[in-house]
């Protein structure tokens, strides 16, 4: 490829006591593609996430950003670095309208030495980028709605959103179609095409038909490890993933 990765891992590994939850765990996101990391429960994939983002530091391994090594920093100076994430537990301010949510994490991007002194409502830049955001995931017309009071489906959206407000270069999204209805997925889907154009992108999700309508590479995870790696229709027919993941209803 002629880009390099935005972001990569080599041979990461996280240990508690003698567990090793991720192990040796090595993979690259690149510009315009998705990459998704599947696998049973308590395969390791959102501490993959957790290590990547800063929120765990790695117990070995290398993680490079942007071609900076970013091992051991904190989720505040990646973030900062151009990496954001969503997490399983939907992590919203629900007392907030739609609104003010994605203004917060916009106005985290454009801090000034004096804007203490005037209210959030007059930082133009901030402003600007919340709307243009809202615009860019179907909620301009939610603005105004309570978080707590729209869909699950909505805050899932609202949340990447957020993430989107603080202008990363890569996207690591956790299960961000967990618990939706069919209409609600299948808007989900459309969004997540329409930001791999300007993102590298880690998916992790469990629903299948959505991972392989979305995913560019697959990496499958059991145990901390990663048992396979390639083209999603390379890895449908692969006995040994078929074995500890996809079932006869994704075979080839």
């Amino acid at each position: 490829m002629s880009s390099p990765a935005l972001l990569s891992a080599t041979k990461l590994c996280k240990q508690f006591g003698g567990l090793a939850a991720v192990n040796a765990v090595s993979l690259e996101l690149w510009p315009g593609r998705i990459h998704a990391v599947i696998g049973p429960n308590g395969a390791g994939k959102s501490t993959l996430a957790n290590l990547l983002s800063g929120d765990l530091p790695p117990s070995s391994g290398q993680i490079m950003l942007g071609g900076i090594d970013v091992t051991g920093w904190s989720a505040e100076k990646i973030s900062r670095a151009g990496l954001a994430r969503s997490y399983q537990k939907t992590n919203i301010f629900a007392p907030f309208t739609v609104w003010e949510n994605v203004r917060l994490a916009a106005q985290s991007r454009n801090p000034h030495p004096a804007s203490w002194l005037k209210p959030a409502s007059a930082i133009g830049a901030s402003n600007e980028c919340a709307a243009r955001v809202l615009e860019q995931t179907g909620l301009s017309a939610r603005r105004d709605a309570i978080a707590a009071h729209i869909s699950h489906g909505e805050q899932r959206q609202l949340e990447i959103a957020m993430t989107l407000a603080t202008r990363p270069r890569v996207l690591l999204l956790d299960e961000p179609l967990a618990g939706m209805g069919a209409a609600e997925a299948e808007r989900m889907v459309r969004l997540l095409l329409t930001l791999k154009s300007d993102h590298a992108i880690m998916l992790i999700e469990h629903d299948m038909d959505a991972v392989f309508a979305l995913a560019d590479q697959l990496t499958v995870m059991v145990n901390g490890q990663v048992i396979a790696s390639g083209k999603p229709e390379d890895l449908r027919a692969d006995s040994m993933v078929q074995a500890a993941y996809l079932g006869e209803e994704h075979s080839a």
